[in-house]
């Protein structure tokens, strides 16, 4: 029997439903999924093996025009997925402008790989509305097979997988069977802690935080991590922390219950705030923090 494998890569403007349909075709809370926009800032795989193929699944930030290096950075990671995907999954909603990011969508409409394009949350609109959307998408991405789907409610997700079985290529696979994700164990450490505070915290703060993770000590029945938020101003590290420390706490506490689900195993966390003066513009900072698409 042959085997096929393949990358597939996400791609899409901010808060179209890219990361909660990465976690539903991998089945495994690989993505941060909140209701804020650039919530993903890496480019994060997800494996889906059987005995015959090997979906790699690759979720990216929102494309976006760069207002700093971070974005900079975010960009390359969404525009690096156009150059080795094997299928393309542009992802849209039933609210988007079309028109929006048309530098990107011409990338997109110059590759000579099947791009599906995925128009999601079809459960908040009618068929009128639907058939619209998919006429100006079809005018824009001619090229492209359009499908609706609703990835929060698994509608279309079971067709979506089925078609992307068909377009992958005969391979060997390119990781171990036995692997989810290429990215380690400290990495979603950061991602959970860096969720709860896109999640507890208002404003600003979530898009000047990063999370580094400085410790990460596994022993048979407990994980001991230390992990450090870095934000740009005093002011900002006084929000984070709270009156007397109940911000931080309240936070930490609900990230530590994540990480114990996410492990399976007891976590012991200690979460500290340091500030880092315009880190999001530093490249030596952002090479740091992994932001290097290379």
């Amino acid at each position: 029997m042959k085997h096929k494998a393949g990358f597939v890569n996400i791609v899409g403007n901010p808060n179209v439903g890219k990361s909660t349909l990465m976690n539903q075709l991998v089945g495994e809370r690989i993505s941060i999924a909140t209701f804020k926009a650039q919530t993903t800032r890496h480019r994060i795989m997800g494996i889906v093996n059987t005995d015959d193929m090997q979906i790699v699944f690759s979720d990216t930030p929102g494309v976006l025009k760069p207002n700093y290096k971070l974005q900079e950075s975010m960009l390359a990671f969404s525009e690096s997925a156009l150059a080795d995907a094997d299928v393309l999954l542009y992802v849209t909603d039933v609210v988007e402008n079309p028109e929006k990011n048309m530098d990107f969508l011409e990338k997109v409409r110059r590759l000579d790989i099947p791009v599906l394009l995925l128009v999601n949350k079809i459960d908040t609109t009618d068929q009128k509305g639907l058939e619209a959307v998919v006429e100006k998408w079809h005018s824009l991405l001619p090229n492209a097979e359009i499908l609706p789907i609703s990835a929060l409610n698994k509608f279309g997700t079971d067709i979506l997988l089925k078609r992307i079985e068909q377009l992958l290529p005969d391979s060997p696979p390119y990781f171990d069977k036995d692997q989810l994700t290429d990215k380690p164990a400290r990495f979603f450490v950061s991602e959970i802690v860096r969720e709860k505070i896109l999640l507890y915290y208002d404003k600003e703060i979530p898009y000047s935080v990063e999370v580094s993770v400085e410790e990460f000590k596994e022993e048979e029945k407990l994980i001991r991590i230390r992990a450090v938020i870095y934000v740009e101003r005093d002011s900002q590290k006084g929000i984070i922390i709270g009156h007397q420390g109940y911000a931080l706490k309240k936070m930490s506490t609900e990230a530590r219950k994540s990480l114990e689900r996410f492990f399976g195993k007891r976590i012991y966390l200690e979460t500290y705030v340091k500030v880092d003066k315009d880190w999001r513009n530093s490249q030596r900072e952002l090479d740091h923090f992994g932001y290097n698409p290379e």
